[in-house]
């Protein structure tokens, strides 16, 4: 994310280039780096709050969606513009006071983005939306206790859970950092949501990226608006699960007990903004397919496919099927596309290593010939 000016060819240039981070105005983004900051200037009492701040908000928000859809959003870019705001209001704050304070720096942004990131992605990695909280007793209760396999519990704990996480959320030291090395840096393959982090960080803290940066804060600032106060709104109307604009029969009460509804929840807008259009036709063709044709149908044959003394949450009536054939196809699917990506690796490092020996036997040839005759 360094960026040395070396002033393009201008008078001026070699002020610009001297210029460190250090001569910056208070409270303003280091425009000029002159010198990447030791690690100790990267990590700061101010960074630490912020990424806390930042990862605690976004753990709720992500937790939310992976319990209501499934979805797990990159939000690298968003918290990188949050991480900003919020950095430079401190600087600014503490500028107006009188405090002598360093200026924010690039790098600075960037841990804490990474900080917040490493947060929210444990709520996630760590299953806090798909296995580990399904672990307790209700929901053992709610499996059925007679049904094979089914046969242990554990209650969620605070000791136990982070020596679980501490298990399982080091996966970017242990694998993603070797990988790193030969995906990224090697093959150079694409990384589009860290570039675009990268690019984002780099313009507000270019030398023109004053303007910039304010006005992606104030839509942001607008936006944050109008969503805090339509969900305040929508909470006056809030009379139960069934009740208000969160249960609003948009096409009709018949299609509402088949879970077709408008619920103006805004959080999910915006995962459907973030996610490509690929992502969003699928998930629209596959609920109108499960819940307008597959379930309905599937229902009807209550008593034949299973007991009809069963609820629908049971995991052997309505809800085993809808469970197990939707863990079929992620299945089978993330399988095809696993294989393929492990041939494609294997076939691109066969090809480079085979380029590699032919340039090297190339080369070797070369210097053969141009020995003296003794």
């Amino acid at each position: 994310l360094h960026q040395r000016d070396d002033g393009g060819g201008s008078s001026d240039g070699r002020g610009k280039a001297a210029l460190c981070d250090d001569g910056a105005e208070p409270g303003a983004p280091a425009h000029a780096a002159g010198r990447v900051p030791p690690w100790t200037e990267q990590l700061t009492l101010r960074g630490l709050v912020v990424s806390v701040a930042v990862g605690t908000m976004y753990s709720v928000i992500v937790m939310k969606l992976n319990l209501t859809t499934g979805l797990n959003p990159t939000l690298n870019v968003s918290a990188a513009l949050i991480s900003f705001v919020m950095l430079r209001g401190w600087t600014q704050a503490l500028a107006r006071l009188g405090r002598v304070v360093r200026p924010l720096t690039r790098q600075e942004n960037t841990v804490v983005q990474t900080c917040a990131v490493a947060c929210y992605s444990i709520g996630a990695a760590g299953g806090f939306g798909s296995y580990l909280l399904g672990l307790n007793k209700k929901t053992y209760e709610m499996a059925g206790v007679d049904m094979e396999g089914n046969v242990g519990t554990k209650e969620p704990g605070v000791g136990w859970m982070m020596g679980f996480l501490f298990a399982v959320a080091f996966v970017g030291i242990l694998a993603l950092v070797p990988l790193r090395k030969i995906l990224v840096i090697d093959y150079k393959l694409t990384y589009p949501s860290g570039t675009a982090t990268a690019v984002l960080i780099n313009g507000f803290h270019a030398s023109k990226g004053d303007d910039v940066a304010k006005m992606q804060v104030n839509g942001f600032t607008k936006y944050f608006a109008i969503s805090f106060f339509w969900s305040f709104f929508q909470w006056f109307y809030s009379g139960g699960d069934h009740c208000g604009f969160s249960q609003f029969p948009t096409l009709g009460l018949r299609a509402w007990k088949h879970s077709f509804f408008f619920d103006f929840n805004l959080t999910y807008v915006g995962a459907g903004m973030i996610c490509p259009h690929l992502v969003n036709i699928s998930l629209l063709l596959g609920s109108i397919l499960s819940w307008g044709v597959m379930w309905p149908l599937i229902a009807d044959l209550k008593g034949n496919w299973y007991p009809a003394d069963l609820p629908e949450s049971s995991m052997r009536s309505l809800q085993g099927y809808k469970a197990f054939i939707c863990i079929a196809l992620i299945l089978g699917d993330g399988i095809y596309n696993f294989t393929k990506i492990i041939l494609k690796t294997v076939m691109s490092m066969l090809d480079k290593s085979k380029q590699k020996s032919a340039k090297n036997g190339k080369q070797l040839n070369l210097s053969g010939l141009c020995l003296p005759d003794v």
